[in-house]
């Protein structure tokens, strides 16, 4: 009987500290994914703030090769 007792201690002792990580975990799992959401404000907002200068080195490219001649001029 003393070590049905004892046995039964411990599986309320193993079972509270499952529900104990069992809480961490979620808790966790909810810091995690406000992380990730973070991450994609940020990547959105570099993008947003980075491509017009990527559309500032596109039209000088463009505006670059078109000025570039291959024909010899006439002297």
């Amino acid at each position: 009987m003393k070590e049905l007792d004892e046995l039964e201690k411990q599986i309320e002792i193993a079972d509270e500290a499952l529900k104990k990580v069992k809480e961490e975990n979620e808790k966790l799992q909810d810091e995690v994914d406000s992380l990730w959401a973070m991450m994609d404000e940020i990547t959105k907002s570099d993008i947003e703030n980075w491509s017009h200068l990527v559309e500032g080195l596109k039209s000088d490219v463009i505006e670059k090769t078109l000025m570039i001649t291959k024909k010899v001029a006439d002297c």
